[in-house]
C-alpha cells in the first residue's frame, strides 16, 4: 500500500528502530528529493494495523530512453527472514513497477556484505548485482566507516588514534572554535567554502538550493544539524550531520584553503560525534571510504580510511547495488549511456571550473 502522510510519524520510527534502518528511508528524504525531479512513492507492509515493513521508493523518468527507474536508497526495510512480509513487499514493487511502467527498481540496503542469507533472497527474487559502481562503491557508499559512540567522551577520546587525539587537541589551541548555533543564512556560507572544496578535489556540487532544501526539510525537522568552524570570525570549515533514531551520519564536508594546518576538520568531526551522543546516537556513521582488501585500503580515497580511521571508526561493506529488471533492452541502454553522460557532465564542469 501507498502510506498516507499521516502516518509520517509511525514511519520514521519503524525506520528507526530496524537494525538496518537509514535517514534515506524516513519520510523526509523523500520530501527532499520531490524538489529533485524524483517522486516519492512510500510503500509499506501491514501486520495486524501495524507497519511491518517500508520501502520508500523514489521514481524518476528517463528521458529519450523512455519509462522509469525506481530506487529505493539505503532500502527496502523489511526482516528478509520473514518469507511472508518479504514476499508481500515485493508484490508491491512489482504492481508499482507495473503501474509506472519502470525499466528496473535499484535497492542498496545498509546490510553487512556478510549477511549472504540476504543476498541469496535477492538473488532467488531476481534482482542481480550491479558490482562494483565508481570509486564508492555505489550511487551510495558501499564502503563505510562507523564508529561505537556509546562509551563516555573521555573513553571515546582515549580510543582514538594518538595522532587524532593530538590534532583535535591542536585546532582547540590554534583558535579554532566550532559552533553548531547555525541559521537558514548560514547556508550560504556554508557552500561558499564547499564550491572551494570541489574546486580543489575535482566533484560536482549541486545547486545552492539543495541545500537551502536539507535546512528546511532536514535540518529543521530536527534530522540533522550544521557546523561550522572558524578562526576568529573566518570561517574556515563546516559540515552537515544527518540523525535518526540512535544513528547519525556525517554526509557533507567542506573547508577553504586556508587554516588547515590548524586541523578544524578533527575538531568538526569531534564536536559532530559529541552531538550525537548527547542526542542519543550509540552509532555514527561516518559513511565512504575506499574499498579495503585485507584491511588495505584501496586507490586515491584511501586517505579517508585513515582518516576516519583515527576516530576509532571501523570499516564496513555492505551487500551492494541491486536491480529488479522489468525491461532489459531499456535497462541495457540507460546503464550503457548513463555513465558516459555522467562523465560528460564532470569534465563540462572541470572546464568551467
Amino acid at each position: 500500500m501507498i502510506v498516507p502522510e499521516q502516518r509520517r510519524e509511525e514511519w520514521n520510527n519503524f525506520v528507526a528502530a530496524s537494525a538496518y534502518g537509514d535517514v534515506l528511508q524516513c519520510w523526509e528524504w523523500g520530501e527532499l528529493k520531490a524538489r529533485t525531479g524524483w517522486q516519492s512513492l512510500p510503500i509499506a507492509v501491514e501486520r495486524e494495523g501495524e507497519i511491518a515493513a517500508t520501502c520508500l521508493v523514489l521514481r524518476r523518468p528517463i528521458p529519450l530512453v523512455g519509462g522509469c527507474l525506481l530506487y529505493a536508497p539505503r532500502g527496502p526495510i523489511v526482516d528478509f527472514d520473514d518469507k511472508s512480509v518479504w514476499t508481500e513487499l515485493l508484490s508491491e514493487i512489482r504492481q508499482l513497477a507495473q503501474e509506472h511502467k519502470a525499466m528496473a527498481f535499484k535497492i542498496d540496503p545498509a546490510i553487512p556484505a556478510e549477511a549472504q542469507d540476504v543476498v541469496t533472497t535477492l538473488q532467488a527474487a531476481g534482482f542481480r548485482s550491479c558490482g562494483q559502481v565508481g570509486a564508492l562503491g555505489g550511487t551510495q557508499p558501499r564502503y563505510v566507516m562507523k564508529a561505537d559512540i556509546s562509551p563516555e567522551p573521555d573513553d571515546l577520546m582515549a580510543a582514538f588514534k594518538p595522532k587524532t587525539r593530538y590534532n583535535i587537541r591542536l585546532a582547540a589551541r590554534k583558535g579554532v572554535v566550532v559552533s553548531a548555533d547555525c541559521t537558514r543564512g548560514n547556508v550560504a556560507d556554508f557552500y561558499q567554502i564547499l564550491q572551494i572544496t570541489a574546486q580543489r578535489d575535482g566533484f560536482m556540487v549541486r545547486d545552492i538550493s539543495y541545500f537551502y532544501d536539507i535546512w528546511d526539510l532536514i535540518i529543521q525537522q530536527d534530522l540533522g544539524q550544521m557546523f561550522l568552524a572558524y578562526v576568529g570570525e573566518e570561517l574556515v570549515a563546516g559540515t552537515i550531520a544527518f540523525i535518526l533514531g540512535e544513528q547519525a551520519w556525517y554526509v557533507y564536508g567542506a573547508s577553504s584553503n586556508r587554516h588547515r594546518e590548524k586541523m578544524p576538520n578533527h575538531l568538526l568531526q569531534w564536536e559532530m560525534i559529541k552531538w550525537a551522543r548527547a542526542r542519543g546516537c550509540h552509532t555514527f556513521d561516518m559513511r565512504g571510504v575506499a574499498r579495503e582488501i585485507d584491511g588495505v585500503p584501496q586507490g586515491e580515497l584511501a586517505g579517508l580510511n585513515r582518516f576516519k580511521r583515527g576516530f576509532a571508526a571501523e570499516y564496513v561493506e555492505y551487500i551492494g547495488e541491486w536491480d529488479l529488471v522489468f525491461r532489459p533492452l531499456w535497462y541495457r541502454l540507460f546503464t550503457t549511456g548513463e555513465p558516459m553522460l555522467r562523465r560528460l557532465r564532470k569534465a563540462g564542469a572541470r572546464r568551467r571550473q
